[in-house]
Formats: C-alpha cells, structure tokens, sequence
C-alpha cells in the first residue's frame, strides 16, 4: 500500500517538499509560488489541471505540497509563497497576517470511520483519535461532533492524508478517525467486517480555499485574475461534466507515475464528490464565508461571536466576481 504515499513531479516543473520550503532560485522568482497544504493525488487533481490552464495563458507556477497544512499557510505568511491551498481562517485571526481567501477549492465532505468496536460516539468518550493536521477542517468536524455528543477525545493524533489514514487503519496502528469520501469507500470495501461510518454533521463549511497575502495581491492583480477565472471555469465545467478531469489529466500527462488502479478511479471520484457537493462551481461567496465563521467558531479555531467577523477581513472577492462576469456565471 505503500503507493498511496507517492507525491510525483508535475509536468510543470512543480518543486515538491514534504517538510521545508526551499527559497526560489531566480529563474523561478517570476513563477507563482504556490503552496498546498495536501499531498499531490487523484483527489486534488482539480486543482493541478486550473493552474496548468492558467500556466498556457502566461502565468507559470511551482508547485510545494507540505507534508502539514500549517507549513503551507506559514510559507504564504512568510513571503516564501505567493499562493496558498488550505484552510487558513485560524492563522488570519490569530496572528493578524493579512490572508485574504480568492477561491473557495473544497467543501467539507467527510466521513467518521471507526473500528467496530466502537458502536457509538459514546465509546469513544477519552479514546484516542487521529485528523490531517492541527486546526483543519477534519480536526474541526471532530470537536463539533465531540461537542454535539457530550464526549472528549483523548490524546489527538495526526496523519496527512485521509489514503494514509486509512492505510492505518487497515493496518491496526489507528481505530477512529475522519476521511474523505473516495477513501471512506476503499476502506469500506477493504475490510466491511472491521470499519464502519458514525453520525457525522451536514454542514458543507469550506475544506480548502485558495487564498493570497494582501501584498501580493496589490501588485500581481493580473496573475492573480487569470489563476482564479481557470478555477471557477474549470469548476463550472466538472459540475457539467465531471468527467472532464479525467480528460485532462490523459491529455496532459498528469499524476502519469501513479498506479493504474488508483488513476482508473479518477472519472468515479470526481463524479461522486460533485454529486455530494465537495466542489461548488460558485467558487464561495459571502454567504458562504459567513457559514464558514460559524463552522470554525463552532469547533473552536476562531473566537468570537461570528456575526461580528467581517467577511472583507478573510477573504476578497474582487478576482472572483471578474471571473463570474467574464465567464457570465
């Protein structure tokens, strides 16, 4: 199973880094620097497909996947990076850096899965449970979900990954833990007499969004335009036809180094996660931003009251709304 950790080089020339983030070398330092706080699979194909269509139109990229999501947002707070794909609400509020979200990339589809003997949240009072990352939106279902059944979890751990925490758990190292849909599949159908799915919440916060420092914003408004309009394009398109990114990954030779089982796959997992509205082809909206306060707030990663948050704090929609006018969307 060990093919599930592969992280393959992208036909763009993507520099990709599980832990640290190399500065650019000078012939690099007019690409866009982007950092995902995800590994490179089938399940944030998507994304690699808008940033190449928006490479064919003059805006080149390098492309960094960290190993943990806050590496991602701190390498766009520091300046190492220009672009971020992650969660980084906590971070803006907490250290006051100027983030500022442009496209709303995924919603929050997830599935708790949990070894058999745990039949009920309830008895999972004080047990140990593993999330992606500190402060993501796995982590942030599970307190609401702990809040909701009056338990505490006990010591918190942490895999990046939903594929490697499912390899843990068909392993017997990790027995409750929340994953994304393609993967709550696989384990159900690896092992249907050992895992089973507890209650979950209906809401459909933000997962990851791809999102910018003001700064750099100011100056690189063009860059920034195009890379925002080939995602909510491409986005229009998979809910059309999701089919669509298994037709551009053939095309362009994308994730071409993974095994052929897991890229059989890709057609069937983006036609269920645009059926179960992991991708909303709106790309966010106030509306949503606010519903994503009361999420966050919810589970404990930002404070106040969320009425008082102010969405032009977090995000700025100025790419977003040129993209819906040229696009007629």
């Amino acid at each position: 199973m060990s093919f599930f950790r592969n992280i393959v080089g992208m036909a763009a020339g993507a520099v990709i880094a599980s832990a640290g983030f190399a500065a650019p070398t000078a012939a690099q330092a007019q690409k866009v620097q982007v950092a995902l706080g995800d590994t490179i699979s089938v399940e944030t194909l998507a994304y690699l497909v808008a940033l190449e269509r928006a490479k064919e139109r003059g805006v080149d990229y390098n492309l960094t996947s960290f190993a943990k999501e806050e590496l991602a947002i701190q390498a766009v707070v520091n300046g190492q990076a220009d672009l971020g794909i992650g969660t980084p609400y906590s971070v803006a509020q907490k250290s006051k850096a100027p983030l500022r979200g442009l496209f709303q990339v995924t919603r929050l589809v997830f599935f708790a899965v949990a070894d058999k003997s745990y039949k009920t949240w309830k008895d999972l009072d004080g047990q140990t449970m593993t999330f992606h990352a500190r402060g993501t939106g796995t982590e942030a279902i599970g307190n609401i979900i702990a809040e909701k059944n009056g338990i505490k979890f006990g010591q918190r751990n942490y895999v990046p990954g939903s594929e490697n925490r499912v390899v843990a758990m068909l392993n017997g190292q990790i027995k409750a833990t929340i994953v994304d849909l393609p993967n709550k599949n696989l384990l159900l159908s690896k092992a249907p007499d050992r895992f089973h799915v507890l209650p979950g919440i209906d809401e459909k916060a933000s997962d990851e969004i791809l999102f910018t420092r003001t700064d750099w914003l100011e100056k690189n408004t063009e860059k920034a335009d195009i890379i925002v309009e080939e995602f909510a394009k491409f986005w229009q398109e998979m809910a059309r036809n999701p089919s669509v990114v298994e037709e551009e990954r053939a095309k362009r030779g994308l994730l071409k180094d993974l095994p052929k089982e897991l890229l059989s796959d890709v057609a069937n997992y983006y036609k269920e996660a645009v059926e179960n509205g992991v991708f909303d082809k709106a790309g966010g909206s106030p509306e949503a931003v606010k519903a994503d306060f009361t999420f966050y707030t919810q589970a404990g990663q930002m404070t106040g009251d969320p009425k008082d948050l102010k969405v032009e704090d977090f995000w700025n929609f100025g790419p977003l709304d040129r993209a819906h006018k040229k696009l007629g969307s």
